[in-house]
């Protein structure tokens, strides 16, 4: 107790001579509790399973603190859904107009991958929860050791089977490293998405002041830098789980020295995330959508034709000919400059007998959206059940995230 006092008011320092923390740490039990009883200290342990334990106690703490300003990120997305339920927008493919969805939909499926990097964490979790102490250098104790007993004490749910994989093997730490750049991707497509939508070109989204600066020479700019250093951060953690699989692809049984820069790489993942985190989540609470803006778009690219082609379905038409009929209408509208709901019905009736009034009806994007009705759709009243299941879904990863 006298040593953890003193490391902690700094009156206990390492020495020159110190080879580790290991060490110092030793030297300073022995200089207060005396040989008798800090010269124990070592026996049945080694650094290798000292250092092997640690890192994952650090890790599966972080992995729940992260958890937890992930899913404030989660929060955001659910809430900024929530307030925007038939809100529509246009939804895009190859960032082409493709088909009308609601701007709810389009945020739920930044949730849902973010939701899933939690999942791993806590999938993770549960092979990060053996203990390697008792593993000694590679080989185990002669001393009568209960490795079961310590890593009961240390919160594992037991240890590891195997005293050399225990020492030398890193795939929980690569793992770990996989999972934090993963949801680095997961935030950067979400802020490559916000970067382009606060752009005057679609006028989407406006950032809240406190998330965005201005520009040193041009006083108009109103730059989305939260969301860019997000997405900067990304490659950042990409390159940190990469420089850890390099290290690692070569190592023999058992542990090698080269095994000290397995830690630097997660730490910088950690400290990135700590730091990023509550900043984007402070991000995406704050947008201002222009509902308006979106709502004009999204019919526009004739975004409908996949409507006219599967309301032809329902009335009996094979695929291959509607597909065909759809685009007869397109083709249509680009030669003369109009859209797909400005042809008459007689000239709907010219292109195909089987394109009757009754096919106005999905070309609305209100009757677009409703028609998207099975499970997972864009559907308002599918968009409903799934902002409930994400709610709930979020509220259990949290329980896990609080330990």
């Amino acid at each position: 107790e006298q040593l953890r006092v003193d490391v902690a008011s700094g009156a206990f320092r390492p020495d020159p001579g110190d080879e580790d923390v290991h060490t110092a740490l030793e030297r300073g039990l022995l200089d207060r509790a005396g040989v008798d009883l800090g010269g124990k200290l070592r026996a049945g342990r080694s650094r290798n399973d000292q250092v092997a334990t640690l890192v994952r106690m650090y890790l599966r703490e972080e992995a729940r603190a992260l958890s937890g300003l992930l899913l404030d990120v989660v929060d955001a997305l659910i809430a900024q859904a929530a307030a925007h339920g038939e809100a529509p927008m246009p939804g895009r493919t190859h960032m082409q107009h493709a088909q009308p969805v609601l701007l709810a939909h389009h945020l739920l499926a930044h949730a849902w991958p973010m939701l899933r990097d939690v999942e791993r964490w806590v999938d993770w979790d549960a092979r990060a929860a053996r203990s390697p102490y008792g593993s000694g250098a590679l080989a185990g104790s002669s001393l009568g050791l209960d490795p079961a007993a310590i890593a009961a004490e240390l919160g594992f749910d037991g240890p590891v089977e195997n005293s050399i994989d225990g020492t030398a093997s890193r795939d929980v730490v690569a793992e770990f490293a996989f999972v934090a750049a993963m949801t680095g991707v997961d935030l950067s497509r979400l802020a490559e998405e916000v970067i382009i939508w606060a752009t005057r070109e679609f006028g989407f989204v406006r950032l809240d002041d406190a998330y965005s600066t201005g520009s040193s020479i041009m006083p108009q700019k109103k730059n989305p830098d939260v969301a860019e250093l997000a997405r900067g951060k990304a490659g950042r953690m990409i390159g940190d789980l990469t420089g850890l699989l390099a290290t690692l692809k070569g190592l023999p049984l058992a542990y090698n020295r080269d095994l000290q820069e397995d830690k630097e790489p997660v730490f910088d993942q950690v400290d990135t995330l700590a730091v990023l985190l509550p900043a984007f989540a402070g991000m995406v609470a704050t947008l201002t959508f222009d509902v308006g803006r979106m709502a004009e778009l999204a019919p526009q690219g004739f975004s409908l034709a996949t409507d006219v082609a599967e309301w032809l379905v329902r009335q009996g038409v094979p695929f291959r000919v509607a597909h065909e009929l759809a685009g007869a209408c397109v083709r249509e509208c680009e030669d003369r400059g109009i859209e797909l709901w400005d042809l008459t019905d007689e000239e709907l009736a010219g292109i195909s007998v089987h394109l009757t009034p009754s096919v106005r009806e999905v070309l609305t994007v209100e009757g677009s959206l409703a028609s998207r009705s099975a499970f997972g759709g864009t559907a308002p009243v599918r968009v409903a059940e799934q902002l409930g299941r994400a709610r709930a879904r979020a509220a259990a990863l949290r329980t896990w995230s609080r330990g």
